[in-house]
């Protein structure tokens, strides 16, 4: 592979990440203090069976390959978008298991979803309620007793922009249901890799033992330092931005993104995806995906789809017949089609 390369989509993981080129100057980070990478244990470990899964069987095409690449060497968010079932989501673990990025960040965006959400979340009510606890116990203590920093945790794109000495991998997942301000909202702080916490630093104004903070980082119990309410990355995160193409992001936005178009897998990368993910008879697997390529040609269909008739028919052991029969049902159109047989 090319030298700037790092990421080779073949599943195994390994240290290239350390062969990272530099960043463009105007993409390179200095946020302190350096905290190490997650371990390399703590990648499988705290992650859900199926991701795991999702992630070693994932099936790269050579221009996702070269687009993540790009993306990493040029620190920039990846924007992949394509239709339902393309493997948009499971790219980001995929990436994440090869590079030793350490456990996925992930972000399910809906259409309540702001800035301050992925960033991080700050509960004055619990801080209110046990400045009243305290001050019950001991009526001489300052009012507001506990550190804003025990009511306050980062979210995922708040944690994956702490200054980690590798790049942590964040998935922004279906970015196009958010609302329309969000995309814009996001441009600073992606641009400028950094963000501030006003909590946080109206405290440290006041704080007799510095500006200093724990605070706990998503999806972990171990705190981490911020000083005077600045978070600044150090190695910029791998973001993976997914999208089903249901509206358009604005020109500024898309300026500073890398985008990748997954397409339908034709034949060859069907017959890949279902060798990496079941043992199924050759036989069998090629009947149903031609059956599959056939009805995917007259509405939408995921590949998951095809997946659940593979495995479902393989374990019923069903005759021709009513293995046929039951692959229709499990292939039901995703939309509505011109004979009215939506689901």
């Amino acid at each position: 592979m090319p030298h700037w390369t790092v990421y080779t989509g073949n599943s195994e993981p390994h240290d290239g990440i350390d062969r990272l080129p530099e960043p463009p100057p105007w993409r390179a980070f200095d946020g302190e203090p350096v905290l190490p990478p997650p371990r390399d244990g703590d990648d499988e470990a705290a992650v859900s069976p199926d991701r795991v899964h999702r992630a070693r069987t994932y099936v790269a095409t050579p221009d996702s390959v070269q687009l993540v690449n790009a993306a990493l060497v040029l620190r920039r968010p990846l924007l992949v978008t394509g239709p339902p079932g393309t493997g948009k989501s499971s790219l980001a673990y995929a990436v994440a298991r090869e590079l030793g990025l350490g456990p996925v960040l992930r972000w399910n965006i809906t259409s309540r979803s702001t800035l301050a959400d992925g960033l991080y979340q700050y509960d004055p009510l619990s801080r209110l309620y046990a400045a009243r606890q305290a001050a019950s116990r001991a009526p001489e203590a300052l009012p507001g007793g506990g550190g804003v920093e025990d009511h306050l945790r980062l979210g995922p794109l708040g944690t994956a922009l702490l200054p980690y000495a590798r790049p942590r991998a964040l998935l922004v997942d279906e970015i196009d249901k958010s609302d329309l301000d969000l995309p814009n909202d996001l441009l600073n702080v992606l641009e400028e890799g950094q963000y501030e916490i006003p909590e946080l630093m109206r405290a440290g104004r006041h704080a007799a033992g510095g500006a200093t903070a724990e605070v706990l980082a998503d999806g972990t119990q171990a705190p981490v330092t911020v000083t005077r309410g600045r978070v600044r990355c150090r190695a910029f995160p791998f973001v993976v931005l997914t999208s089903n193409g249901e509206r358009e992001f604005p020109p500024a936005f898309l300026r500073r993104c890398v985008r990748l178009k997954l397409r339908r897998p034709g034949r060859e990368q069907l017959t890949e995806i279902v060798r990496a993910h079941l043992d199924t008879p050759p036989g069998e697997a090629e009947h149903l995906i031609g059956r599959f390529l056939a009805r995917a040609a007259d509405g939408e269909l995921a590949t998951d789809q095809l997946l659940n008739a593979l495995y479902l028919t393989g374990v019923a052991g069903l005759d021709a017949d009513s293995r046929d029969a039951l692959a229709e049902q499990l292939m039901p159109y995703l939309g509505a089609t011109a004979d009215g047989d939506g689901f």
